[in-house]
């Protein structure tokens, strides 16, 4: 075996990037320590490092953890849920790979069939080594990466998956909290979707154009909507649905019913009182359910346009068949 695929084979050894050019892994020393500190899986929080390339057909066999999955369509404490099992022995979560994000850009530029899937079958497996013998690896993707899901759950037929998301004026109030940059990120997520097809409503580009940037928000979040109910009803049990504000109000059956859906263990009082639901998940300071009503108040500004928005969104789902409520519910 060559010291490439000797790291391949190594749970420490972190698929970092996937290059398609190369057909082939970058791999960086990664330890449960830089996964910790770390709120992305990224240069941004993590810096840069050395990497060792490892074409995929030289990817050996490799040990594979129980894999389980948290989807979600962005700003609805997935990265409370995926941080909650950090749990040595038990679990380890990973909060969105970028090898993830790759694949998602080859598929946005016309990547399809055997190609894509040979190469996600393959990042998967490096994502699913343990880094303790037995322990699940639970997946959190960014919400980039939405339109693979089906792909992924077809690769792993054992992997379960929670399809979280953000009731929509609580979605628009965070998009209008963070100002001009969440303004541009719902605008360039829409561009994505565009090209995954995900915007089967109707509208046309020049539609789109004349749409305000919380309407724009609301028609992701729409599409992600309608993606999460057909994926809930395709894979019916093995996918589970949770509404974002259960994470605060009833955090200790989230999470305890999270634990059964996934199969681990679970110390719920420890994780509950623990880093996951105490400090801010992307700031690092105390946060509580409090903390985020407090964040809210920070909308009172934009009342007028997210009730204006969210009532114009609801008819659009209304003529397009999507269930603001999702089937499946993951608590009751």
């Amino acid at each position: 075996m060559t010291s490439a695929a000797k790291r391949a084979a190594d749970p420490f050894w972190f698929p970092w990037r996937f290059d398609e050019a190369a057909d082939g892994f970058q791999l960086r020393h990664l330890t449960r320590q830089d996964h910790a500190r770390a709120t992305f899986l990224t240069e941004e929080y993590l810096g840069s490092a050395p990497v060792e390339f490892v074409p995929r057909a030289n990817v050996p066999a490799v040990a594979q953890a129980p894999l389980h999955f948290i989807f979600h369509s962005a700003f609805c404490l997935s990265s409370v849920l995926v941080r909650a099992f950090d749990l040595p022995g038990a679990a380890m979560g990973l909060k969105e790979p970028m090898v993830l994000n790759d694949l998602a850009g080859w598929h946005l530029r016309g990547t399809v069939g055997p190609q894509l899937a040979q190469a996600m079958d393959a990042s998967l497996a490096l994502l699913a080594r343990p880094l303790s013998p037995g322990e699940a690896v639970v997946v959190k993707p960014s919400n980039i990466a939405n339109a693979l899901i089906a792909g992924m759950l077809q690769l792993r037929p054992q992997a379960r998956a929670l399809l979280l998301h953000a009731p929509l004026p609580v979605y628009l109030g965070s998009i209008a909290r963070k100002g001009l940059e969440g303004r541009l990120w719902v605008r360039d997520l829409l561009v994505k979707q565009l090209g995954q097809g995900l915007h089967e409503f109707g509208f046309t580009a020049q539609d789109y154009l004349g749409q305000s940037d919380l309407q724009v928000a609301a028609m992701g979040w729409l599409a992600q909507q309608r993606l999460f109910g057909l994926l809930a009803g395709r894979f019916g049990e093995r996918v589970r649905t949770l509404n974002s504000d259960l994470v605060t109000a009833r955090p200790a059956e989230v999470m305890s019913a999270l634990a059964t859906l996934f199969g681990v263990p679970l110390d719920v009082p420890a994780v509950l009182a623990g880093p996951a639901f105490t400090r801010h998940s992307k700031h690092g300071t105390a946060f509580d359910a409090a903390a985020r009503e407090r964040e809210r108040e920070a909308e009172a500004a934009h009342a007028d346009e997210i009730g204006k928005v969210t009532y114009w969104a609801e008819r659009v789902a209304e003529s397009q068949g999507i269930a603001l409520t999702l089937p499946n519910p993951l608590i009751r």
